[in-house]
């Protein structure tokens, strides 16, 4: 369920302002200097008006994100604690509710420090003797209480906002993360389909061409398969919409030996090895198409040799050509700009596999995959976004 704009609000922190209300538990105080009620009133007044400002200034600092690193809000903390002990010694009774919001400007500012509970005891524990100097027991247990109590509480409160708040920002990362790991899906995948059904139509057309004058049978033969590879390539790119094609490395290696063939490549192609699993089939069938893509567009070669080769841990795909060797053109700048056996090589690494491509001796060029024989796809198992 999505968090609404009204449930979202509901979350936030308690702001600065929340905490000012509290101060009016010193009413009954403020009350007694104007009642004759309080010795050296003006003592009292000013002692009040100093509380008040110590405390506004640590709950303010203690909640600004960038004030609560520096000095200020310790300070400002030590200064209340001062008062607080001043007031309490001087005048007892009432003034005793300095502590409890002693304790809760504590709480504010220590909060997520290892001292913060002996600070507070220690504070529990000053209000306790001087209540029960100047009062009674009932008194003292009151006051310690209430001291400990507003401060443990105050800090867990804010502690579990700030908690909730990581864990939402963390949500959104990775909600983000995902989104972009479902991007480079997309692109990797139309970037392979495309560029491999595109070249195998453009080989195939130019056989229509070339046979049609000579052999209209042979050309309509050609024309069909121009149809088969679009519908095909339609209901690929539909699967990589979803994001649920597995690919096959055997028909991958069906396709290859067609688009070589259509193009007068002569085709060598060999597999041998126990069965691989999804995941290791539908990376090393990205392989197959982009390297046969490359080979037929970019190499000039006139025989191209696939061989699968699986062991007991690994699997090992090596494509090789007579051509030009100027298939490492392809390899890293490709036509959509360094997409093709780039990605592939991220994607085997992040699988435990790896990418080699060069040129092969004096002529032609050489790329070389391997895979552990029960890989699985890194991004597929991450955020729940599959990728093939």
């Amino acid at each position: 369920m999505y968090a609404t704009a009204a449930s979202i609000e509901r979350l936030k922190p308690p702001g600065r302002r929340a905490f000012l209300p509290w101060l009016l538990m010193l009413t009954p105080d403020a009350r007694h200097l104007f009642d004759g009620g309080t010795p050296l009133p003006w003592l009292g007044a000013l002692g009040l008006v100093v509380f008040a400002g110590f405390y506004v200034a640590a709950v303010f600092t203690g909640l600004d994100p960038r004030r609560r690193p520096t000095r200020t809000p310790v300070l400002a903390l030590a200064g209340l604690a001062t008062v607080t002990l001043a007031l309490g010694i001087g005048y007892a009774g009432n003034w005793l509710l300095c502590f409890p919001l002693l304790s809760l400007a504590t709480g504010i500012v220590l909060r997520g420090r290892r001292h913060l509970g002996p600070v507070i005891l220690s504070f529990a524990g000053a209000a306790g003797v001087i209540a029960s100097v100047r009062g009674g027991a009932s008194d003292s247990l009151t006051v310690g209480y209430g001291t400990v109590l507003s401060g443990l509480v105050t800090a867990a409160i804010l502690s579990l906002f700030e908690t909730v708040a990581q864990l939402r920002a963390t949500r959104q990362e990775l909600a983000r993360t995902a989104v972009e790991k479902e991007r480079l899906r997309f692109s990797r995948d139309l970037h392979d389909l495309l560029g491999h059904t595109m070249s195998v139509v453009v080989v195939k057309a130019e056989a229509v061409r070339r046979l049609a004058p000579r052999d209209l049978e042979a050309a309509l033969g050609q024309a069909a398969d121009i149809e088969a590879v679009g519908r095909q390539a339609l209901t690929e790119i539909r699967e990589a919409v979803t994001g649920y094609r597995e690919g096959s490395l055997d028909t991958e290696l069906d396709r290859a030996r067609s688009a070589l063939d259509a193009s007068g490549i002569e085709a060598d192609v060999h597999r041998s090895g126990p069965p691989l699993s999804p995941q290791a089939e539908a990376l090393l069938g990205w392989v197959v198409r982009e390297g046969v893509t490359n080979v037929v567009r970019h190499s000039g070669a006139t025989r191209c040799e696939i061989d699968v080769r699986g062991g007991i841990d690994r699997v090992r795909l090596v494509i090789t050509d007579n051509g030009s060797g100027v298939g490492s053109r392809a390899a890293g700048e490709s036509d959509s700009g360094g997409t093709g056996l780039k990605g592939l090589a991220e994607r085997l690494s992040a699988a435990g596999g790896s990418l080699e491509s060069g040129p092969d001796g004096r002529r032609g060029f050489r790329l070389v995959a391997e895979l552990p024989v029960d890989t699985e796809d890194p991004v597929e198992s991450a955020e729940g976004v599959r990728t093939t």
